[in-house]
């Protein structure tokens, strides 16, 4: 039986201000094993409260959304760390370094990736969790290594050049961060899988994790959603 997290799940990923990034952050680090690390945030610039990253970089093309102090290699599952930075800087950004046996992602421009989802439900895909900012969606999927995902590419005759991927040795902006564009959110929320238990019949989780969708599916039916325009054209382009 598969169930969407609870209700007490999407409040603690909604909250604003507080511990919200912090709950989330444990959430990902101790019960999903996902490794995170704070990103650098972001700091009042100029006038009429504007914002800019934190980072020294004035011209920061992904201001607040990336790693600065800790650096990427960082990121960990150790509870008693990740209280000690969301504690020290509540509001930074939770970064998911993806790869290795973290989840891995494909995104897409925002207009884009609204697209593809609409279509991939209307061909039944099942969807793994899918995370929206303003400008991008990205798509979740399970751990794949740059070689696997080179031997995909290499047997498609075309791919979306809107689509990038989030793969070893890369990150990624998780909800409730705030970032230079807007507000993170879950556009699908976490899955979980579950089974009816002994006894009663209680749902006792199949895995610790979310469910994640493998990446060749995802980048078969994306490309399928994509070439599928009357006209010819891309169904994902800007």
């Amino acid at each position: 039986m598969r169930e969407i997290l609870g209700r007490r799940r999407r409040l603690r990923f909604g909250r604003r201000g507080g511990t919200a990034r912090l709950d989330a952050a444990l959430t990902c680090a101790t019960a999903w094993q996902w490794p995170v690390l704070p990103g650098v945030g972001l700091q009042a610039a100029g006038g009429r409260g504007e914002r800019g990253c934190a980072c020294p970089d004035p011209e920061c093309a992904v201001p607040g959304a990336h790693p600065f102090d800790p650096g990427l290699l960082a990121a960990t599952t150790d509870a008693r760390m990740v209280r000690w930075w969301w504690t020290n800087r509540p509001t930074a950004p939770v970064l998911l370094a993806t790869g290795g046996r973290a989840p891995c992602a494909l995104s897409l421009p925002a207009v884009a990736g609204a697209r593809a989802l609409d279509e991939l439900d209307r061909m039944g895909m099942r969807l793994g969790p899918v995370v929206a900012t303003p400008t991008r969606w990205s798509l979740l999927v399970a751990p794949y290594t740059l070689e696997r995902l080179g031997e995909l590419l290499h047997a498609q005759d075309w791919v979306p050049s809107s689509l990038r991927f989030h793969g070893e040795g890369g990150y990624l902006v998780l909800p409730p961060s705030e970032i230079g564009t807007g507000q993170v959110r879950w556009e699908r929320a976490p899955e979980r899988v579950f089974r009816s238990g002994p006894g009663d019949g209680t749902p006792v989780p199949v895995a610790a994790s979310p469910w994640l969708p493998d990446v060749g599916v995802v980048l078969d039916a994306l490309v399928a959603a994509s070439s599928s325009a009357p006209d010819g054209g891309s169904r994902l382009a800007y």
